[in-house]
């Protein structure tokens, strides 16, 4: 079993939204590597954070993405920092994925730097939030084989595009 598509951005890009949607047109069903994590540690992902440390978190959502692309068959969406896990990387070799790409302005006024994102949470989220796109853009595009720029499109344009229905996607 393997994903019809991986979805997968930085905060903000609608991962979550844009996921539901796609599947829903396929007809398949859709799963979160966030959910799955929460479900297992018993605890939201801020208190793994705080309690536990991101190292901690990240073996977590290592683990997921690895379960969850061996065992989904829909469409699975990925936390935003999963791509700073060479594994991960190399595990979603071969698969179909979608990077949601999200400016820094857009990506601030979706995520409102929410305090349930424990990694915008702080004294500058937009300069975080920026040092985080940096950081994750290149990983984001070294793995991805469709990229849709998400800032101006509604949920369901970014479903047409990453279908092939509008000229909006990139291969890449």
């Amino acid at each position: 079993m393997t994903p019809k598509f991986v979805v997968l951005g930085p905060p903000g890009a609608g991962k979550t939204t844009v996921g539901v949607l796609l599947a829903e047109r396929l007809g398949v069903p859709f799963r979160d590597t966030d959910d799955d994590i929460v479900a297992a540690a018993g605890k939201p992902i801020s208190d793994i954070f705080t309690d536990d440390g991101e190292p901690a978190f990240r073996a977590m959502e290592e683990e997921a993405v690895a379960e969850g692309l061996k065992t989904h068959d829909g469409v699975l969406a990925l936390g935003g920092g999963a791509v700073m896990s060479a594994t991960t990387r190399e595990r979603l070799a071969g698969h179909t994925v979608v990077f949601l790409n999200v400016g820094m302005a857009e990506g601030v006024r979706r995520t409102g730097m929410s305090s349930a994102r424990p990694l915008l949470a702080g004294v500058n989220p937009r300069a975080t939030f920026k040092s985080l796109l940096d950081a994750r853009l290149p990983l984001y595009r070294e793995v991805a084989t469709i990229e849709v720029v998400t800032d101006d499109l509604t949920p369901d344009q970014v479903v047409d595009a990453v279908l092939g229905t509008t000229g909006t996607a990139q291969g890449t």
